[in-house]
């Protein structure tokens, strides 16, 4: 527990609901003011988001059927941190051939950002991969259906200026880049 003010005390937790992406954990909490109160959040394993371009600087994209907002999603791969996988570096490598079939020569940390504190301990780590090249098929999940193609950055950047891209990932990780490669100049 914090010792700063503003921290909320757990007197106690339970897990409330569990399914195989995430569980829902049920707290008793006590508030600054010694008011208590109960907190439901979301919990789920880190994931991994990549940005990947291929050797001519084209953009790995995928299209994904998201059933809780009922339409296609346009944007990055992305996926959990699984218990074999060695580090996010290696995590990172496995979404993208997984999910695209393509493999990167060289894997770069970007950032991590927790995407909804407020409601949920989900983390994100965004990686930049480089030289990517289709050499293997897909390897999906048995609740995923993927369809990967190529396209360019700015075509990226302009689909979210306007509004087309509202998957958070991808929008965080485009973003980010942009600000990244700005602050190099």
């Amino acid at each position: 527990m914090s010792d700063d003010e503003l921290a909320w005390e757990t007197l106690d937790q339970e897990t409330a609901f569990s399914c195989p992406g995430f569980t829902v954990e049920h707290q008793t909490v006590r508030l600054p003011d010694g008011t208590e109160t109960d907190f439901d959040y979301l919990s789920e394993r880190p994931a991994v988001v990549i940005l990947p371009f291929t050797t001519d600087g084209s953009v790995v994209v995928i299209e994904e059927w998201r059933q809780a907002v009922g339409r296609i999603n346009y944007g990055l791969p992305a996926g959990g941190v699984e218990a074999e996988d060695d580090d996010l570096t290696d995590a990172a490598r496995r979404e993208l051939r997984e999910e695209t079939g393509y493999e990167s020569t060289k894997m770069e940390p970007l950032t991590t950002v927790e995407p909804a504190n407020g409601i949920a301990d989900s983390v994100h780590h965004y990686f930049v991969a480089h030289g990517c090249t289709p050499t293997a098929s897909q390897d999906l999940d048995t609740n995923e259906a993927i369809r990967p193609s190529i396209t360019t950055l700015e075509t990226l950047r302009k689909a979210i200026r306007a509004g087309e891209i509202r998957d958070a990932r991808t929008v965080l990780g485009v973003c980010y880049h942009g600000m990244s490669k700005s602050d190099e100049a």
